[in-house]
């Protein structure tokens, strides 16, 4: 099986978030793909995570409940189309668990993780079908929700 990217960023299409995080990869790899773990850090407090199921293998369910300030749910389901121990993730919602087609499909989500001395080069990448739910996406802040996660994402893993 081969390990090599397929994908191209398309500035269009995709949004980008790169960051040098002082957090081995293996223990990044460990919070990405543990449920226990996962609730802590995967939303901007004060938002929180109620629930989380991994089932981490190709097809298999990603789905997370995220809880407003104000109490009100929304929950997120999809599957993971690659699993690359600590080097890789790449989930969707635009297919089910099995592989199968949602109803209404955002975007897909390629995690990538490479050592970095003693640290990750953390790298998120948000593929959208056109530049309208890119656009969407940003403008619903994905700079710096996805920014903040992962520095709420370093600091829980710091005090595990």
């Amino acid at each position: 099986m081969s390990t090599s990217p397929v994908w191209t960023i398309d500035p269009k299409l995709d949004l980008v978030l790169e960051r040098e995080i002082d957090v081995p990869p293996a223990l990044v790899w460990k919070v990405w793909t543990q449920p226990e773990h996962l609730k802590h850090w995967f939303v901007p407090k004060p938002w929180s995570v109620t629930d989380c199921e991994i089932d981490l293998r190709p097809g298999g369910i990603f789905r997370t409940t995220m809880r407003s300030p104000e109490g009100q749910e929304f929950p997120n389901v999809g599957c993971y189309l690659e699993i690359v121990p600590q080097q890789r993730l790449v989930f969707t919602d635009a297919l089910l668990p099995g592989f199968r087609p949602s109803e209404k499909p955002f975007f897909t989500a390629i995690l990538t993780l490479a050592p970095n001395g003693s640290g990750t080069r953390y790298t998120a990448i948000a593929i959208h079908r056109d530049e309208a739910g890119r656009k969407e996406h940003e403008d619903m802040g994905f700079e710096h929700g996805w920014g903040t996660v992962v520095t709420q994402m370093v600091d829980y893993i710091k005090a595990m």
